[in-house]
C-alpha cells in the first residue's frame, strides 16, 4: 500500500460506511448473510451507477488490506443488485429476457425513484458498461468466471435493444430505453457511450474463455469511435473524468485513446484556466467532479511528459477531493441535507472514495 493510499483509506473507508452501514468483522458470524441496507438514493435503495462503483471499491479495500471480508461484502452487494434491479419494480418477475441462469440478459433497471417520466426509471447503456466493468473486475479479483461470462452474456443480450444501423458505416445508440427494453425513451446518442462499449467489451472478452465471444460487437464500437475520437470535446467535469477514465484502458496500445486522453485533457486545461474549480460551490456538483478527480488519477501516468509535468493538473484531484472535505460534504456530510443533496449523497460517496484510492479502478499494469 502506498503511502498516499493508507494516509486515504481512513477517508475512504467512513464514506463507503455512511452508505453501507458499519462493515462486520471477519470475525462476525453475520458477515456471510450481510446484505447492504437501502440507500437515500434510489428504487428499493438501490441505484445502478452507485453500487457499481461501490463493488470495485469493496475489491479495493480487499486489495489494500488482504481482508477477505471485502469480497463477500462486494458478492452480496451483487447479488443484492441484480435481485432488485435485475426485477421488475414490484419485485414479482426478472425482466424480459432473463432466466435462473442468465439473470442479466433482460439488463438492468437504473434504479430511478420515479417509474415514468421524463426522469423515470428504464436502462442507460453507460449504467449497465459500469455494471459489466464491475463482474470483470469481480473474476480478476476473485477468479469466478459465473461474474465475467454473466456480463458477457448480458453485453451480447442488449446491445440490438441499444444500437440500431449496425451494419452501417456509423451505427447509433440509444441514450435510455425502457426498463424492458422494448423502445427507447431517450433517442439521441450519449457522448460517451460507444466508447464506454468499446473498452469494456474489450475487458470482458479479454477475460472470457471465448476469446471472440463479443467480436461482431466490438467491431461495431470500434466504427462508432473512429468517428469521434477526432473531434472529442467536453466542458462537463463529469464527462471529461469518465472519458479519461475509459480511455486510459488503452492510451498506451491505442492511438485513439491516447488522443481522446490529450483532448480530455485539454478542456480540462480550458476549464481550469477559465476558473471553473474556482466558482462557488453551489453552483457545482460533487459527484461530477469526483469523476474527474478518478479520470486525471487514471490517466495521467499513462500519458506523455508534456502532460504528466503539467503540476496543476497533477494536484487537481487532490484539491478537489479537498475542496469538498473542507465544505463539510465528505467523507460524511457535517450538517444535515435535505431533499436532492440527500439523495445525491450515495453516489457523492462512493464516488469520492474512488477518486481518492482509484485502486481496481485502474490499469494494474
Amino acid at each position: 500500500m502506498s503511502s498516499t493510499d493508507k494516509a486515504n483509506l481512513p477517508k475512504f473507508l467512513e464514506a463507503m460506511e455512511s452508505i453501507y452501514g458499519i462493515f462486520p468483522d471477519a470475525t462476525d458470524p453475520s458477515l456471510p448473510k450481510w446484505t447492504p441496507p437501502p440507500a437515500a438514493e434510489g428504487h428499493r435503495g438501490r441505484y445502478l451507477w452507485t453500487d457499481g462503483f461501490a463493488v470495485v471499491n469493496f475489491l479495493t479495500l480487499h486489495k489494500l488490506t488482504g481482508e477477505v471480508r471485502y469480497l463477500t461484502l462486494a458478492a452480496n452487494l451483487v447479488a443484492t443488485v441484480h435481485d432488485i434491479l435485475g426485477y421488475t419494480r414490484d419485485g414479482n418477475s426478472r425482466l424480459p429476457g432473463a432466466t435462473d441462469d442468465h439473470p442479466l440478459n433482460g439488463g438492468l433497471r437504473i434504479g430511478k425513484l420515479e417509474e415514468s417520466g421524463p426522469d423515470g426509471d428504464g436502462q442507460y447503456f453507460h449504467y449497465l458498461t459500469v455494471w459489466m466493468f464491475a463482474l470483470n473486475r469481480m473474476t480478476l479479483v476473485t477468479g469466478n468466471k459465473w461474474y465475467n461470462d454473466q456480463a458477457v452474456s448480458m453485453a451480447k443480450a442488449i446491445l440490438p435493444h441499444f444500437m440500431l444501423n449496425v451494419s452501417s458505416n456509423r451505427p447509433r445508440m440509444y441514450w435510455k430505453v425502457s426498463m424492458d427494453l422494448s423502445h427507447p425513451l431517450v433517442t439521441s446518442e450519449g457522448n460517451l457511450d460507444p466508447v464506454d462499449g468499446y473498452v469494456t467489451y474489450r475487458l470482458l472478452q479479454d477475460m472470457s474463455d471465448d476469446r471472440g465471444a463479443l467480436e461482431d460487437e466490438i467491431a461495431a464500437f470500434k466504427k462508432m469511435v473512429d468517428t469521434k475520437w477526432r473531434y472529442y470535446s467536453s466542458s462537463d467535469t463529469l464527462d471529461l473524468g469518465m472519458t479519461l477514465w475509459t480511455a486510459h484502458w488503452f492510451s498506451a496500445e491505442e492511438t485513439w485513446a491516447a488522443t481522446i486522453c490529450r483532448r480530455a485533457v485539454s478542456c480540462l486545461g480550458f476549464l481550469m484556466r477559465d476558473g471553473y474549480f474556482e466558482e462557488p460551490i453551489s453552483r457545482r456538483l460533487a459527484f461530477r467532479e469526483f469523476g474527474t478527480a478518478l479520470g486525471v488519477r487514471a490517466a495521467l501516468p499513462r500519458l506523455g511528459d508534456e502532460d504528466t509535468a503539467n503540476t496543476e493538473l497533477q494536484a487537481l484531484p487532490d484539491l478537489i477531493c479537498k475542496t469538498w472535505e473542507d465544505d463539510g460534504l465528505v467523507p460524511v456530510p457535517t450538517k444535515q441535507l435535505q431533499g436532492r443533496m440527500a439523495e445525491l449523497m450515495p453516489i457523492t460517496a462512493v464516488m469520492y472514495a474512488s477518486a481518492l484510492v482509484p485502486g481496481l479502478m485502474c490499469r494494474q499494469s
